[in-house]
């Protein structure tokens, strides 16, 4: 397989500027591209009132094919809604019921867009699957030998890197995919920074040039995944108790499931000082809490590894981890364990870890690997 001349590639496009420009880059780089939107639910998620730029709104598919017919390559609408609600939405609200918080996108990339979208490649004929992230990976070709045993790799393994926008970079959300998927993903825009992307689309006249990007959760209107679990039939409201660490019953809540760690606003409680959500015992159906300085930790466990640069990773490992998307990162030495677990000591207190997060593993800019926090 190669990567230039005629060489087949689908596209994943969900309707906004990124995965457009992303396919005209493609186009302008002589590759045979194949637009290809999923759609992810059953029904448009949102009222005609509200904004459809979404996976799953008719407006977002309308868009796509748009700048397909533009840029003259094929378009594919693939309705994967009963995988989504499967991998993704009832996973989802799993997570919540058991005291976690999920985050959907990275499930979402590792099992439909580079899963599903992997399938439907293989069957129109295409070596890779290209997406409008902004992340970079390097070929095995361009490995260099390690300078130290912690960072050591294996040979012939695809890396992935942060996108040169670190402000853009979506590397956190792409941790969790193996090389079978890394050696056939394309990531177009991985050294561009947003505002070239904006600009590339304004020169190419893409329909998709002004669209805003959202940064909520794309099937929960309004970011409310709350009103989402109840309205989607997927959590009501059961009854249990509001305790501090010493088990001291303070008031009483209306489900784990509409909880999250570091959570002050709406508890309904009377304090002299500030209360947060500290942990979710979804065994005792509890909410505890507690002030801001029992928020703190400097080690947690996480499991379902996943080891980037090598097979086999070394005994203890620096890195930079990120506990969740925004957080900025922290220094944490990383001792992997059995079973797919490590133990992560880091170097300073965090706030909020927050189990069903993903904590991502960095050396500069590369992805070492991460894995889900658990209690």
């Amino acid at each position: 397989m190669t990567r230039n001349g005629k060489t087949r590639i689908v596209i994943g496009m969900s309707g906004g500027v990124d995965s457009s420009t992303a396919a005209a880059l493609l186009v302008e780089q002589g590759y045979d591209v194949i637009g290809v939107t999923l759609k992810l639910w059953k029904q448009d998620c949102f009222s005609a009132s509200q904004d459809l730029f979404k996976c799953c709104g008719s407006r977002a598919a309308a868009d796509v094919r748009t700048v397909c017919d533009h840029l003259g390559i094929p378009f594919h609408l693939i309705d994967e809604a009963e995988e989504f609600q499967t991998l993704v939405i009832h996973h989802f609200a799993a997570e919540y019921k058991a005291g976690r918080t999920p985050n959907p996108c990275i499930l979402c990339n590792e099992h439909l867009k580079f899963g599903t979208l992997l399938r439907r490649a293989d069957e129109l004929g295409a070596q890779f699957v290209a997406t409008g992230h902004y992340a970079r990976i390097e070929l095995p070709s361009s490995v260099l030998s390690p300078s130290d045993g912690a960072r050591s790799k294996d040979e012939g393994r695809v890396l992935l890197k942060r996108g040169r926008d670190l402000r853009k970079d979506q590397s956190y959300f792409l941790f969790s995919l193996r090389q079978e998927q890394l050696s056939r993903a394309l990531f177009p825009l991985g050294d561009q920074t947003k505002s070239e992307t904006r600009d590339a689309a304004r020169h190419r006249k893409l329909k998709t040039a002004e669209q805003q990007e959202s940064m909520e959760i794309c099937f929960v209107p309004g970011n409310d995944y709350r009103s989402f679990l109840q309205k989607a039939g997927l959590a009501q409201k059961h009854r249990g108790e509001i305790v501090n660490l010493h088990g001291q019953v303070l008031g009483h809540h209306n489900g784990i499931e509409f909880y999250t760690i570091g959570q002050r606003k709406g508890l309904g409680l009377s304090s002299p000082k500030p209360l947060y959500v500290l942990e979710l015992d979804a065994e005792k159906n509890r909410v505890v809490v507690g002030d801001d300085s029992s928020l703190g930790r400097d080690e947690f466990t996480v499991d379902r590894c996943n080891w980037i640069p090598f097979a086999d990773p070394p005994p203890s490992i620096e890195v930079t981890v990120k506990i969740r998307y925004n957080h900025p990162g922290t220094p944490a030495t990383v001792t992997p364990q059995a079973g797919g677990r490590a133990r992560v000591k880091l170097h300073e207190p965090q706030r909020a870890i927050t189990p069903g997060q993903a904590a991502v593993f960095y050396q500069d800019d590369l992805v070492v690997g991460g894995g889900w926090i658990t209690r």
